[in-house]
């Protein structure tokens, strides 16, 4: 079986992404692929670098039973390009700052995580940060549906 690498990228890697890469973790370990599918987050920006997740995104991970509490904020770099097979950005303002720092021949890495539940008719995930906590249980909800979605179109590339 072959291994896949996803990076999940927010604006400060402290809501969003954490928290699809806890929901990712937790759907990985539970098909049992978690020596297949390598996952990690990190921020377009650098305001956050080595802070713990937003308490709001804890709480809300927490009583779905998501631990986002070892999860350390970082700044996506170009050998990120190099390390993992895909990069999903949580909104088109990600996938424009990731695009700058890509290098030209792995732009192609780069996907909107919420392509992957196109059931859902939303383009990006919706940041929480200056909202309320209602914000971080749709980005849940969002997370779920497509980190979901992610693992069942991995699961080809994982059996080549």
């Amino acid at each position: 079986m072959k291994k896949v690498s996803v990076c999940f990228v927010c604006l400060g890697n402290i809501c969003r992404s954490p928290t699809a890469e806890a929901v990712m973790r937790r759907l990985v370990d539970e098909a049992g692929l978690s020596a297949h599918v390598s996952i990690d987050s990190a921020g377009t920006g650098d305001w956050h670098i080595g802070e713990a997740p937003d308490e709001r995104a804890q709480r809300a991970g927490a009583q779905r039973g998501y631990d986002l509490t070892p999860l350390r904020a970082r700044q996506i770099a170009a050998e990120d390009f190099h390390t993992f097979d895909l990069i999903v950005a949580m909104d088109d303002a990600n996938v424009t700052a990731l695009e700058q720092v890509a290098p030209s021949a792995r732009r192609d890495k780069i996907r909107l995580l919420m392509e992957f539940a196109p059931q859902l008719n939303e383009r990006v995930v919706a940041d929480p940060y200056f909202g309320g906590t209602a914000g971080f249980e749709t980005v849940l909800d969002q997370c779920e549906m497509a980190c979901s979605g992610l693992l069942a179109a991995l699961r080809p590339q994982l059996a080549e």
